[in-house]
């Protein structure tokens, strides 16, 4: 059994609110057909979409077989919808691309029903309503009549135990609506059938209980249920209650909806092939936008990456502040004193800046440490620092005591030299040893030596106008 009880529904619109049902209570027996008059605007369309699950209601509670919907969720109105109720629209509301067999059997799909058995009960329901020779046509090929008797074949293949039609002869003339409407009484003797209508001549005629909606509120009800139905409808509730709770839940399954979609992508094929162009048009532009923007990190990663390694970070065993050095000298540089104009005053700033340099403070590092913690990094896979480094190099301050025999036996020891020292002493016929210049800077006779590797590099010519009596050899 059907039951609404103070049903209320409430549409916010601005700052107020409009109240489309006014504490609707109804009660339905399991098999009548049912009619619904009232004007436009007094909520009869709104109460329709209620019952079926399209709509919530603001206050109240509608009671479905004695189960409240209150604590229904998403899914148990779908499968309310899918197995208790099915809907004739004024509009027939038909795919266009499918045939007629094809739209009886979509209302099959989600219930799990196969194939076979969809095809079966989808020709028997067309073949209730008259449509058993018209399986092929498509809706554009029927009048509006035979639409409408697709629609209701539609809403009878699930076998629900209420139809709800809205307006179901309102676009038809008065030979269809009367063949639609002899349709309805017929199915109205084994279900609830809820009709909205206007017309109150084929209310009268086809309906078993009229009921009137005005401005949101019941003002008349025809054939309302007396204690003694309300009773053994009651009663009769709970077997429909485990007949609900071994219902299958709504699905449609995954090849149906492919074929489905592959379909309507072939019926239409100009418009598929405009979106199929501007869709692909998007997804180049984002997969080239991307490129490009992964190149570009990508580029300036490695600059940064072979920048660093051009300028290397240095860690010396002992550092000196060089701002603290500059900061003392620019401090020595600027005299704040005043003094008197007609005086001369001496200042020893070349004292002032050795005793600056000799007063510099040293930092000691612990290269050991260090250094152990670098081999550590390096070698985790996941470590940051690894990934961040492109090569470390040791430097070791080693005095090695190396020493060699030359052509004359003579025995010497090996020093850190300049390249093009050992070729200067050479060819002035000296030891490359006693060049002059080392990597560290020149020997303490250093410019006595620089003198004398520029006058060798003069020539003999130069030497004879320097010294008359020289002879070279």
């Amino acid at each position: 059994m059907l039951e609404l009880r103070n049903i209320k529904k409430n549409y916010p619109i601005g700052g107020g609110v409009v109240e489309a049902l006014k504490g609707i209570s109804l009660q339905f027996r399991r098999s009548e057909f049912v009619s619904i008059l009232g004007p436009s605007g007094c909520g009869k369309t709104t109460l329709l979409n209620i019952i079926g699950g399209l709509d919530q209601y603001t206050e109240g509670d509608l009671i479905i077989n004695g189960r409240s919907t209150k604590g229904f969720k998403d899914r148990d109105w779908d499968s309310y919808r899918n197995h208790s109720v099915g809907f004739v629209f004024q509009s027939y509301n038909l795919i266009p691309h499918q045939t007629v067999l094809q739209n009886v059997e979509l209302a099959l799909t989600l219930s799990g029903v196969s194939r076979a058995e969809r095809k079966a009960r989808a020709v028997r329901a067309l073949e209730e309503v008259g449509l058993g020779n018209q399986l092929n046509k498509r809706p554009s090929e029927m009048s509006g009549g035979q639409m409408q008797r697709v629609a209701i074949a539609r809403a009878l293949v699930n076998n629900p135990d209420i139809i709800l039609a809205d307006e179901p002869t309102g676009a038809l003339d008065t030979e269809t609506s009367v063949q639609v409407m002899e349709l309805l009484k017929k199915i109205s003797s084994d279900r609830l059938i809820v009709m909205v209508t206007h017309n109150p001549e084929l209310a009268q005629r086809y309906s078993s209980r009229i009921i009137r909606v005005l401005d949101g509120r019941i003002t008349g009800d025809s054939a309302p249920l007396s204690e003694e139905e309300l009773n053994a409808e009651r009663a009769a509730d709970q077997a429909a209650n485990e007949k609900a709770v071994r219902e299958k839940k709504p699905s449609m399954s995954f090849p149906t909806a492919f074929m489905l979609s592959l379909k309507n992508l072939c019926t239409k094929k100009g418009r598929t092939a405009l979106t199929a162009f501007a869709g692909s048009i998007g997804i180049i532009g984002i997969a080239l936008i991307f490129s490009v923007s992964q190149g570009m990190t990508s580029y300036i990663e490695l600059t940064q990456k072979n920048t660093l390694s051009s300028y290397p970070l240095s860690i010396q065993a002992a550092s000196v502040d060089l701002t603290s050095l500059m900061q003392t000298f620019m401090d020595l540089s600027s005299d704040t004193a005043e003094h008197p104009l007609d005086q001369v005053y001496e200042r020893p700033a070349l004292q002032e800046m050795v005793s600056a340099m000799n007063n510099l403070e040293t930092t000691e590092n612990d290269l050991v440490s260090f250094k152990a913690y670098l081999d550590r990094q390096m070698a985790e896979e996941q470590s940051a620092l690894a990934g961040a480094i492109s090569g470390i190099q040791y430097a070791y301050d080693l005095d090695l005591q190396i020493y060699t025999k030359n052509v004359d036996g003579v025995i010497q020891k090996i020093g850190r030299r300049r390249p093009d020292a050992g070729a200067a002493g050479q060819r002035h016929g000296r030891p490359a040893s006693h060049g002059g210049f080392r990597r560290g800077g020149l020997h303490g006779d250093g410019r006595r030596n620089q003198r004398r590797l520029a006058g060798a590099a003069a020539g003999p010519e130069r030497r004879g106008r320097q010294r008359p009596d020289y002879q070279p050899v």
